[in-house]
């Protein structure tokens, strides 16, 4: 890779930022596309990310991705913040815009995007299961409200958050098809047979060892499971391949969401497939049983 005086910045900000996977795929799409472009990643601390923001602004970065702790604190921090953004109450994308910082979130569009294109799923009139309430999982399930689904069913670990996501899909999304699943339901063999779609986006499986977030006697063949933790071969999609369950983790989304990064970077359709190559040549070595 070679920078020239006319070289675009690009980056993500993190704090920690070193076990970040998106410079290997965003500099590989840059590199296929040959364009003049670098992806960087910035160790930010949470006080300094107001003077971060501004230097995107004032040292004509072209956009940064947000990660971990910063996606909450940024939309206070930016001139325009999109529909999809507010619906998440995150940011993880910044475009930078003559000087005009713009902020949205990726995750959603990449999690359809991923589930049509490699997972060959539909969502539209199914039925989901979306376990946790976090930045990712609110990103997603708006996503599914806005593609149809039949009906949405969430659980979090903390009661409270997840009726305040129920409450506020309904509200701001007018979807009376979004309902709370309690832990007795998610105990009733009776619900999971209603269940077509279960996505996990709690932390459960990030660490080796974690236990499955869902009950693995109640996966059926008819549900497509889908675990947002990437890099590793989690309890759950154990549990999924032992059901005959069709499955996806999460470096599909990773992918997919950088590549709806890079369209709002460069205006130009991501080489999706040389991201894919370049993150499992990346992690091939690192995959592990969890």
């Amino acid at each position: 890779m070679t920078m020239t005086g006319r070289t675009r910045v690009t980056g993500v900000f993190g704090w920690p930022v070193s076990h970040s996977l998106s410079p290997v795929f965003q500099n590989a799409a840059f590199e296929a596309l040959g364009l003049d472009f670098v992806y960087v990643p910035f160790a930010v601390r949470p006080e300094d990310l107001p003077s971060a923001v501004s230097g995107i602004r004032a040292l004509g970065i072209a956009g940064v991705n947000l990660t971990i702790p910063h996606k909450e604190s940024a939309l206070a921090l930016l001139d325009e913040v999109d529909e999809e953004a507010r619906l998440a109450g995150a940011v993880n994308t910044i475009n930078n815009s003559d000087g005009t910082l713009r902020g949205t979130t990726t995750d959603g569009r990449g999690f359809i995007r991923s589930l049509r294109e490699d997972g060959r799923f539909e969502p539209s009139g199914r039925t989901a299961l979306v376990l946790g309430a976090g930045g990712a999982a609110r990103s997603i399930c708006a996503a599914l409200v806005k593609e149809g689904v039949g009906a949405l069913y969430i659980w979090n670990r903390t009661t409270r958050r997840g009726q305040l996501l129920v409450g506020h899909l309904r509200s701001a999304l007018g979807c009376q098809r979004v309902y709370e699943a309690d832990s007795d339901r998610l105990n009733d063999a009776a619900f999971w047979k209603e269940i077509d779609l279960l996505v996990n986006a709690t932390s459960a499986g990030m660490r080796q060892g974690d236990a499955s977030p869902a009950p693995a006697s109640r996966l059926h063949r008819g549900i497509f499971v889908y675990d947002i933790v990437y890099n590793r071969f989690t309890a759950l999609l154990a549990a999924a391949r032992r059901a005959g369950c069709r499955f996806l983790d999460g470096s599909s989304m990773l992918v997919y969401q950088g590549a709806v990064s890079f369209e709002i970077w460069t205006g130009r359709a991501a080489p999706v497939e040389a991201m894919k190559r370049a993150l499992a040549a990346a992690t091939a070595e690192s995959w592990q049983d969890g």
